[in-house]
């Protein structure tokens, strides 16, 4: 899967889910602020990640996370750290 089929996998997943136009999830968007998202919303994301990318995150993998990149980033990294065992 290249790096641009796994942002759009997420772009799609998130839209869905968090039920917002797949326009606003712009790289450079704040990931929390456009999702509008809540500590339970969070939950229902590690769910998402874990069921779509096979990997699991923690509530401290998002203490770095502002933006859609930055998410788009932990998320590549995860798969290719996964790939690479």
């Amino acid at each position: 899967m290249t790096n641009e089929e796994i942002i759009e996998k997420i772009r799609t997943t998130l839209a869905e889910e968090f039920e917002v136009d797949i326009e606003v999830i712009q790289p450079e968007a704040l990931l929390m602020q456009t999702l509008e998202l809540d500590s339970l919303d969070l939950v229902d994301m590690v769910v998402l990640v874990e069921q779509n990318f096979g990997f699991n995150i923690t509530g401290q993998d998002f203490t770095e996370i502002k933006t859609f990149q930055d998410f788009y980033d932990l998320v590549i990294a995860r798969i290719k750290e996964k790939e690479a065992k």
